[in-house]
């Protein structure tokens, strides 16, 4: 779930500096970009910017990468500590002149990358950082690419590099993009030299390359053979640009565009906030589509490969964008007022004896959308009553009018880290000391204590922390609410979830078949599976859904509610998961949902659910792509 933020200047790099009286104008426009988007980068950030049309022997393309703790502030302090060096000893008429500056302070360019890095498997380290640079003497072979991606086929896609003839450095999938989109690059510039071999020198055919370099070809061949999700901005070493986006759209990609500049990122509110233009203005990059900028910043927005059905990432709007877009916030909302029903019945309509609150933060919307669900359900319990009354005491209907759900702020969390996603050796440690609890709101042995969370993944953070904290409190039942459905299966497009026996809906449903004397069906299954691996045609199916079938999601909640409620935990305790029936209900336009349903859009996703099953049965902790 990382983030891009792609920035092209459309005029000369005097004009911004003259206009906007700085000459980082670029530098601070592309740092609140990747700001705005911080929530999609805690493990590092990086950024590069390119110079257009300098002379030979200057450098044109600087980059910076971090795994800083403050990875966004430690960017743009380095940024700003190399110029103010490169400034000394400089006369203030050079100091002030764009040209000069342009051409000798770094980052001062008319392209500029951004990228944040969220790392979900494994550790941590700067060669993770995009952008990734592929460096060459020929300007129009230079290219530096950043994404937001997950490919499911990284064994496939390095036989095929072997078979072009090179030999990759690293078998993962942000080299494997690099090298492809590189190797049919270089292709294209030979193509075109090729072309107009012996009618030009090798210095005239310099502007005649990077004049006719056509991207959208060098996309669709890089692309064909990518399975997974994908939004990836990359800029060639000549200036001119890209944003891609996969054939079902899983990943998000925006862009705006101006007479002074064209911007793309991951995010709408980034663009937004950046620029501060309409939202009307910001449009989505289509599934399939490539916005690609010319040398010259003239744009074209055009399939580079063919569009499949539409699955736009529902996590996206469950939990990672920011809530600040004005139709996430609405699809947020309403999910927390689906939950309503359930919660209800959970508390046994007993809402004087009930406190409502939210863990963590990015749960508070759908939390709200819950408050507007009770509040509409007690005007219908009063409309009822009072059709039903003749006539009431005064007292009686204060009461009545004035009557509210109890919201209080039960559970905070001390660090501004997301447990589930922290690399894999430190998050047991984090879970048991990131959150704190208030005292003395919560009638003892009387009250239901409701939690609002936006999703529960490997339900570690309920076991080891949460739930003993809330159970200080001596609250009668502690009622656990995720604005997502169940999640069941890996995310390999995106979140990076590929271990099965870290679900905690899977280890209920395991726990379920064990208890039900359904152990030949897990066996039939792992079978399937093993199967499958050898088999092209195993792809076709994702043969773990069937551990599922057997039971209804009431009784896989329960399950949960068993495994969470540790001996330690006085209060009885329910998990409450919204449908998904529900979920596509309260976000349309955002049908990807195979975390939930085990419904994959490529076959690279039941590949890698089916191996993720293979080696949880051989207690392998690999990754499964």
């Amino acid at each position: 779930m990382c983030g891009i933020a792609l920035i092209r200047f459309r005029k000369p790099f005097p004009y911004y500096v003259e206009k906007y009286n700085t000459s980082s104008y670029g530098l601070r426009k592309l740092y609140l970009l990747m700001q705005k988007q911080h929530n999609r980068g805690q493990d590092g950030a990086g950024l590069a910017t390119l110079k257009i049309d300098v002379p030979p022997g200057k450098r044109y393309i600087s980059r910076i990468r971090t795994t800083d703790e403050r990875p966004i502030e430690y960017l743009f302090e380095t940024a700003n500590n190399r110029i103010e060096q490169a400034l000394k000893g400089v006369s203030k008429a050079q100091a002030q002149d764009p040209l000069w500056i342009k051409e000798n302070l770094p980052y001062m360019g008319e392209v500029l990358l951004g990228h944040l890095r969220y790392g979900t498997h494994g550790g941590n380290s700067i060669e993770n950082c995009h952008p990734f640079l592929r460096q060459s003497n020929w300007r129009s072979k230079n290219l530096i690419v950043a994404g937001n991606f997950n490919l499911t086929n990284v064994d496939e896609l390095f036989e095929v590099l072997l078979e072009l003839g090179q030999h990759p450095k690293d078998k993962v999938d942000t080299v494997l993009v690099m090298e492809k989109i590189g190797h049919f690059l270089d292709e294209e510039n030979e193509r075109i030299y090729a072309q107009y071999k012996g009618q030009y020198s090798k210095r005239e055919m310099t502007p005649i390359l990077e004049r006719e370099i056509d991207l959208f070809r060098v996309l669709e061949r890089a692309c064909r053979d990518f399975d997974g999700g994908y939004a990836m901005a990359g800029i060639t070493g000549y200036g001119a640009s890209f944003v891609a986006r996969d054939p079902h759209g899983i990943r998000p990609a925006y862009f705006y565009a101006n007479e002074e500049v064209i911007v793309a990122a991951s995010e709408k509110p980034a663009i937004k906030a950046a620029f501060n233009v309409e939202y009307d203005d910001i449009q989505e990059i289509p599934r399939g589509h490539a916005l690609v900028i010319d040398k010259e910043g003239n744009y074209k927005l055009d399939t580079f490969i063919a569009q499949q059905p539409p699955q736009r990432c529902s996590f996206e709007r469950i939990y990672f964008s920011r809530g600040s877009d004005p139709a996430i916030y609405q699809e947020r909302k309403h999910l927390g007022r689906l939950l309503c029903p359930q919660i209800l019945k959970s508390i046994d309509y007993d809402l004087a004896n009930t406190v409502f609150s939210y863990i963590p933060n990015t749960a508070e919307t759908a939390f709200l959308g819950v408050l507007q669900g009770m509040e509409h359900y007690l005007i219908d319990e009063r409309k009822k009553i009072l059709l039903e009354k003749d006539s009431l005491s005064a007292e009686r209907l204060g009461e009545l009018l004035s009557f509210r759900p109890r919201v209080e702020k039960l559970v905070i969390k001390d660090a501004k880290l997301r447990t589930f996603i922290t690399d894999d050796e430190h998050r047991d440690d984090l879970v048991a000391n990131v959150y704190d609890t208030t005292y003395e709101v919560i009638q003892k042995g009387v009250d239901n204590i409701v939690l609002i969370d936006d999703s529960i993944v490997r339900g570690t953070t309920l076991e080891k922390s949460i739930l003993r904290l809330v159970d200080r409190l001596q609250p009668k039942k502690i009622i656990i609410v995720s604005s997502a459905p169940q999640i069941r299966f890996p995310d390999c497009y995106g979140i990076d979830m590929s271990r099965m026996g870290s679900f905690i809906a899977f280890r209920a449903v395991m726990a379920l078949l064990n208890e039900t004397g359904r152990e030949g069906l897990i066996e039939e299954v792992y079978q399937r599976c093993l199967a499958s691996l050898d088999d092209p045609s195993g792809a076709d199916h994702n043969y773990v859904q069937a551990l599922y079938e057997p039971f209804t999601d009431l009784e896989i909640s329960a399950k949960i509610a068993q495994i969470i409620h540790t001996p330690k935990i006085n209060a009885s305790v329910d998990v409450i998961y919204q449908t998904v029936d529900n979920l596509l209900q309260a976000c349309p336009n955002h049908q990807g949902d195979w975390y939930f349903t085990g419904n994959y859009p490529t076959k690279g996703g039941n590949r890698v659910v089916n191996r993720a099953f293979v080696n949880y049965m051989a207690g392998k902790l690999d990754r499964a792509y």
